[in-house]
């Protein structure tokens, strides 16, 4: 199967421009890049709950945009383009209060200047994946601003 990816990256390079964001504040890491996804997870711990106990949809939020982000940049380049969410939808279907979740980032439409993503989120631990949060993101492909 042909890869979306514009070039070849490794996990730990893609982590390691995410130290010092939030992305490191609420523990979220890529854990998996296919040929058409990227999956990445999140604890479920005092970091990302709500006040009584459960995952924050806040937080659920905040995995979906970076996978999807982070996919599109992986689908263009970075050197002279730039990716920006401008929408976020999401469905909270269950609460979960500990563990890990997993979340899995698909494209709907990869045009020359939007991206449409699904991302699917689920408990780590739960062989069937059924869903916790199921959200789409429109993503903004802009040309790099040189300074003159």
């Amino acid at each position: 199967m042909a890869t979306l990816w514009k070039h070849p990256v490794k996990i730990q390079d893609l982590n390691q421009n995410t130290v010092k964001t939030i992305h490191d504040s609420l523990g979220i890491v890529v854990t998996e890049i296919g040929p058409d996804y990227l999956e990445g997870t999140m604890p479920v711990d005092e970091r990302t709950h709500q006040p009584a106990g459960l995952l924050h949809g806040g937080a659920s939020a905040v995995l979906a945009e970076s996978l999807g982000s982070i996919a599109s940049i992986l689908v263009v380049g970075h050197q002279t383009k730039t990716c920006v969410g401008i929408e976020l939808n999401l469905s909270h279907l269950r609460g979960i209060r500990t563990g890990q979740v997993t979340g899995r980032a698909t494209p709907i439409r990869l045009g020359k200047s939007l991206h449409v993503w699904e991302i699917k989120i689920w408990d780590s631990s739960d062989p069937e994946q059924n869903l916790i949060c199921i959200s789409r993101l429109s993503v903004m492909i802009r040309e790099l601003e040189r300074p003159s």
